[in-house]
C-alpha cells in the first residue's frame, strides 16, 4: 500500500498518543504502517522532521477562527489554543516544545503573539521576548500538567500532602500575571 505524507503524520499522531514521545520512532511508525523503515524517508528526512510535521498538525487542529481586536485578548486566545492543542495528545507539550526549541516548526503561535504585541506598539525586542516568554510559560505549565496527569492516582489514593493536579485557573492566573507585566511595558 502506498502512503502519502499526510497518512504518515496521521498515524504518527496515533502512535504518539498511544506510546508517548519516547515510543514514537521511525521503526515503530513503519511497523504500524506495515512498511520498511526506509520507506518513511520518502516522506520525511528524519525523526526530527517527522516530529516537526506532527507538532504543526497538532497545532493546526487546535487553531480556531477568530477576530480578536485587543493585543491581550489575542495573546490569551493564542496561549489557550496552544495549551489545548498540546493537552489533546499524550506528550503534546514535550513534542511541541522540542520542535520549537530545535527551530523545526511550531512557530505559528509565537509569531501570532509577537505580531499582536507589535500592533499594540511594542518594539521588536519586546514583541520577540514577550511572545517567547508567553510560549515558554505555556510549554512549562502544560508539560507539568501532562506529567501530573500521567502520574495521577485516584484522589482517594493520593497520600496526604501530594500536590493536586494543576487547574485551568492556575494557568489563566499565571498568564494574566505575564500579560500584566507586558502591558506595563507597552506605550
Amino acid at each position: 500500500m502506498s502512503y502519502r505524507r499526510g497518512d504518515v503524520v496521521e498515524r504518527a499522531l496515533v502512535v504518539l498518543d498511544e506510546r508517548g514521545l519516547d515510543g514514537l520512532s521511525m521503526r515503530r511508525l513503519a511497523a504500524d504502517l506495515g512498511v520498511q523503515p526506509g520507506a518513511l524517508y520518502h516522506h520525511v528526512a528524519s525523526r526530527d522532521a517527522l516530529l516537526a510535521l506532527v507538532a504543526d498538525e497538532l497545532l493546526a487542529r487546535g487553531r480556531r477562527a477568530s477576530e480578536v481586536v485587543t493585543w491581550d485578548a489575542e495573546l490569551r486566545l493564542a496561549a489557550a489554543e496552544l495549551r489545548a492543542a498540546m493537552l489533546a495528545c499524550r506528550d503534546g507539550a514535550a513534542l511541541v516544545a522540542r520542535v520549537h526549541a530545535l527551530g523545526l516548526g511550531a512557530r505559528g503561535p509565537e509569531q501570532r503573539m509577537a505580531d499582536a504585541l507589535r500592533r499594540a506598539g511594542a518594539e521588536d525586542d519586546l514583541a520577540r521576548v514577550g511572545a517567547r516568554s508567553v510560549m515558554h510559560y505555556v510549554f512549562g505549565h502544560t508539560a507539568d500538567e501532562q506529567l501530573q496527569r500521567a502520574e495521577a492516582r485516584p484522589a482517594e489514593g493520593r497520600p496526604d500532602g501530594a500536590p493536586a493536579e494543576p487547574s485551568s485557573g492556575d494557568f489563566h492566573l499565571g498568564l494574566t500575571l505575564l500579560l500584566d507585566g507586558l502591558a506595563a511595558r507597552l506605550p
